[in-house]
């Protein structure tokens, strides 16, 4: 089912508020000089991975994203955290793009210096941009569309709004105004701003928060995201005071309205051990969609599965899309 790779790509992150920031190494772990070539590792991970980097100008945005895979098979839209970026989802995409055309790009929060400097960050917004992201690109016909944390959220929001246009969702750890809902972040989404890394030595009190088993990480890759972090804490800030706004958007008659009128096949993989948006909302989540399969549980893991168990989430998410899109197992 899956590829190997001669020399084994080390992929580490770090996870802030709903999502997760993601810049690979490459044989890092004996490295012992003090500078790194921090973009040639991220474009040696997406080469890797199958993936090219692109831009394409909406308007007067211009977003980056990563593209792989045939386009004549069926397309699967990947959307990372807050905090996070495309490159979150390398390690997933590498086991898609032999048999998928995947596209991921950088969402607003993660890219700052290509969209407007008073961008409207509420998911409402960032839904319609999307949409015309995604038509430009020629990809919103039987679109799959995976998220993560506020990524799902947002894959959510499309599905309901563009019913006609999904053909399959696979929503992991989201948030939301959900009546089993029992962590602090989720009750008072003010408290996410404690998880952004907003000085140095925040880093750690993150990682530990947001992953059941956080990974090792050389000083020298440490040291370099933790830097990109800080430069956009300003940012993630606002956008949580967005994430804060969406119980004014939808309450909970609203949101439970929107569940029912999404029509699409949905797969919901969880952490067991999420501290950020417990486990219990899966199965609420599955009794409020109308196609949504019973929750795969991940033990031993945390907020952030698209990095702490890849491969099992390609072991059930392959399968699943291979049923959606009437594909032949290989």
């Amino acid at each position: 089912m899956t590829r190997t790779l001669s020399h084994k790509m080390a992929h580490f992150c770090l996870a802030i508020t709903l999502g997760l920031t993601a810049l690979s190494f490459n044989n890092m772990a004996n490295a012992t000089e003090e500078r790194i070539d921090y973009l040639k590792i991220q474009q040696e991970e997406r080469a890797w991975a199958g993936l090219t980097s692109k831009t394409l100008r909406v308007g007067d945005i211009a977003w980056t994203y990563s593209e792989g895979g045939n386009i004549k098979n069926p397309t699967i839209l990947l959307l990372h955290g807050l905090g996070s970026n495309r490159d979150s989802w390398n390690k997933i995409a590498h086991d898609l793009t032999p048999y998928f055309h995947v596209v991921i790009p950088d969402l607003p929060s993660s890219n700052k210096k290509l969209f407007p400097a008073e961008y409207d960050l509420s998911l409402n917004n960032v839904t319609e941009q999307l949409r015309r992201f995604i038509e430009t690109a020629s990809i919103q016909n039987n679109l799959n569309i995976a998220g993560h944390s506020i990524g799902g959220s947002l894959a959510l929001f499309y599905a309901s709004k563009y019913p006609e246009d999904t053909k399959s969702l696979l929503l992991m750890s989201i948030g939301g105004p959900f009546n089993n809902s029992n962590t602090v972040y989720l009750k008072n989404p003010v408290y996410l701003k404690q998880l952004i890394v907003s000085k140095p030595g925040d880093y750690d009190y993150v990682m530990k928060t947001m992953m059941s088993n956080p990974p090792f990480i050389p000083g020298v890759i440490k040291k370099e995201q933790e830097k990109a972090l800080i430069a956009e804490s300003e940012e993630n800030s606002k956008v949580i005071n967005e994430i804060s706004n969406i119980n004014q958007y939808y309450n909970k008659t609203a949101f439970n309205k929107m569940l029912a009128n999404t029509q699409a096949p949905t797969l919901i993989i969880w952490g067991k051990q999420d501290k950020i948006a417990n486990v219990e909302i899966a199965t609420e989540l599955k009794s409020k969609l109308k196609k949504a399969e019973t929750p795969i549980v991940l033990e031993h893991v945390g907020h952030v599965p698209v990095l702490e168990a890849d491969q099992l989430i390609i072991q059930n998410y392959l399968p699943f899309l291979r049923k959606v899109n009437n594909l032949p197992t290989p």
